[in-house]
């Protein structure tokens, strides 16, 4: 228990979800700014077996029968789901029963009179044999952050449509689909979770909505879960709501899949709009016509007839509702997530009427598939990393953070529901810095010229000298990281070392104040773009070089925490948001204060090479790497290194920097919000 303890209180520092994409709608407030709600006091921890709850969303009263008890009402202890290896020992679900239902078969692994409700715990083991426990509690939740909308629907009465396919697709709680309830599907595995099972702000849903990006806590970085929300496009409004009639239609034991357009169809979309779009209401009634010419022009989801003149009436083109499927390929499109096979609403997104202006901002282009519409979603390729593949650079005196909801802020749900602040900028103390979880190669941070290989930890270089920075940098202690020597012709060179984030991408490294590097030709050390004379020789391709740093904790406690940019302004840019950061270049080179005893040393192939530097500046420092020419480099940021180096043992590798920054910036977020309880807008 203590250790599992231990883990839950590191994982609340682990704050990386996917990036949020933002409202598209002109003047919609705070649309898909949802982040990843930390799971309440008292929720089991993996490992441990949770005790069932009796109904959905009731608490566990004291004195409740342990594991291996019976109580009253329960008749007896569920058996633990088998995983790979032995079953679970111990490791047993206790069953539950739903408040107001009776009869039922007891589900694998749960016992119990009736149907099981919400928040059971089914038993599972690893290779190893030891039981872990899965755990989504529905009365775990904070209630005001699941808001459903208001239609009830009874059991799904359309059981013969389900296929294998849908058998074998399971949610968290281990149950199948549930037509007629708010269900959410993977971008990644493509799997189905019922709402009442995830553990991040949904906001207001309906059944078959399509207008989402979700990703469950099995596909996440960082096993956490990401939901967002995406402005439904008119071909979605139609789809969602032709779906939601098809399965009201079967549910009162009709057969009809056939729907008039004045008589039905639109009164139903006048009625829930707002849970079908975060567009605002429109107030003429124009969007009438719309309705039909989507209904008309999308012949690949819709089909019509017209038995009555003047009487139109719409249905699916495939009427099996467990077909109906997220759009994911228009919704990455626009939040400059990459390439996707096909699948989703295809070419549904809607088209800008006229020409686009050209960015300011340097992108990445990824090429596109063209598609069917209306085909069902099997896998999309998600940006690597958890970081966008279209992105503004740090260039021309301005750097960008990719920013994320944070879910700690004060007023975030109010912010969401405000009709006041639509159009306003977004107050930057809503969002948080991203936080990646791995330490890799920046795809922001360098010259645009750099290639950056797939996995973010090789760099290719072309032409003249040119930088790249590492995602994480540090402030204090002792660190170390080496880079492999991949390809390094005679004409071409690297500079290699430490830079602070104000250091010059398009110059080498050393070439300022910001940097300290190491040149393969000659082994000369750069400071200020003056060399000294460091090794006799210098590496070659081949060569594994090391570099090692020490920064003594700063005499200022204010910087023993990485700033939380949230007085900054957040710009928007590819459906994500951005805290927008100034160079003050010649102003912070004036403050520069020297951090006495630190020291740079660099490592050939496992031995030192001395102290390059001693006395550097204060400030954060990332691996940096600069390349002359058709170099090719990569990186080793640890925790295991080829070349250890000799006679250092107190170190960490730069890959624990990742962690460390997380807890961190955990705490600067929460000190933040301490110092302006009170002070912030309320909305």
């Amino acid at each position: 228990m203590a250790d599992n303890a231990g883990a839950e209180a590191s994982n609340e520092a682990e704050r990386h979800i996917e990036p949020m994409a933002v409202q598209e709608s002109e003047g919609e407030p705070g649309v898909g700014q949802t982040g990843v709600r930390q799971p309440e006091v008292g929720q089991p921890e993996v490992g441990q077996t949770g005790v069932g709850q009796t109904g959905v969303g009731q608490q566990t009263e004291v004195g409740q029968p342990e594991v291996g008890q019976t109580g009253e009402g329960q008749p007896g202890v569920g058996v633990g789901q088998p995983g790979v290896g032995q079953p679970g020992v111990g490791q047993t679900g206790v069953g539950q029963t739903e408040v107001g239902q009776t009869g039922g078969q007891p589900e694998i692994g749960q016992t119990g009179i009736g149907e099981p409700g919400v928040g059971q715990t089914v038993g599972q083991t690893d290779s190893g044999g030891t039981g872990d426990v899965n755990t989504t509690s529905a009365a775990s939740e904070t209630p005001v952050a699941q808001k459903s909308v208001p239609i009830t629907y009874a059991d799904s009465p359309i059981d013969s449509q389900t296929s294998q396919a849908e058998d074998s697709v399971l949610c968290y709680c281990g149950k199948t689909r549930n037509l007629g309830a708010v269900e959410i599907q993977c971008s990644g595995c493509s799997n189905w979770f019922h709402a009442e099972c995830t553990s991040c702000y949904i906001g207001t849903s309906i059944p078959f909505m399509c207008n989402y990006i979700y990703s469950c806590r099995r596909c996440g970085p960082n096993g956490l879960e990401s939901f967002n929300k995406k402005q439904a496009s008119f071909s979605q409004i139609c789809y969602t709501a032709m779906a939601n009639l098809t399965y009201q239609a079967k549910a009162r034991g009709e057969t009809k899949t056939m729907f008039s357009k004045d008589g039905e169809i639109i009164p139903y979309i006048d009625k829930q709009w707002e849970n079908l779009t975060t567009m605002p209401r429109r107030v003429k009634l124009t969007w009438h016509t719309t309705i039909h010419k989507t209904l008309t022009k999308e012949s690949d989801l819709f089909v019509c007839s017209e038995e009555v003149p003047g009487d139109v009436h719409f249905g699916l083109a495939n009427s099996d509702l467990y077909s109906v499927s997220p759009g994911y390929e228009s919704l990455l499109k626009s939040a400059g997530g990459g390439q996707v096979p096909p699948g989703g609403f295809g070419d549904n997104v809607s088209k800008p009427r006229g020409p686009k202006r050209k960015s300011n901002f340097d992108v990445e282009k990824v090429p596109s598939q063209k598609q069917r519409k209306g085909e069902s979603l099997t896998t999309t390729k998600l940006a690597p990393h958890g970081y966008p593949l279209e992105h503004p650079f740090n260039k021309d005196g301005y750097r960008y953070i990719l920013a994320e909801p944070d879910p700690h802020a004060p007023n975030r749900q109010a912010f969401d529901e405000s009709v006041e602040w639509a159009g306003k900028p977004i107050p930057g103390y809503l969002y948080r810095t991203f936080l990646g979880s791995e330490v890799l190669l920046a795809l922001h941070d360098r010259a645009t010229q750099l290639k950056i290989s797939d996995d973010r930890l090789s760099v290719s270089g072309e032409k003249g000298y040119s930088m790249v920075r590492a995602t994480h940098g540090v402030r204090r202690g002792s660190w170390y990281y080496e880079v492999h020597i991949d390809e390094m012709m005679q004409d071409s060179a690297t500079r290699i070392g430490w830079s602070q984030s104000l250091g010059n991408l398009q110059a080498p490294c050393g070439y300022e104040k910001f940097s300290y590097s190491w040149r393969s030709k000659k082994g000369t050390c750069f400071h200020q773009s003056r060399g000294k004379h460091y090794s006799d020789e210098g590496y070659r391709e081949g060569d594994v070089v090391g570099f090692y740093i020490y920064l003594p904790d700063p005499d200022d406690p204010s910087k023993l925490l990485p700033p939380t940019y949230k007085d900054r302004p957040l710009v928007k840019f590819k459906s994500h948001l951005y805290y927008e950061e100034k160079d003050y270049v010649a102003e912070t080179e004036k403050n520069l204060k020297t951090a006495v005893g630190s020291k740079m040393i660099m490592f050939k192939n496992g031995k030192s090479q001395g102290v390059a530097f001693s006395d550097v500046f204060e400030g954060l420092y990332y691996p940096a790497i600069s390349l002359y020419k058709n170099a090719k480099v990569t990186v080793n940021f640890g925790p295991e290194f080829k070349c250890q180096p000799e006679g250092f043992t107190d170190y960490k590798p730069m890959s624990a920097a990742a962690t460390q920054l997380m807890i961190e910036c955990a705490l600067a977020d929460a000190i933040y919000h301490v110092e302006n309880e009170g002070k912030l807008p309320e909305f």
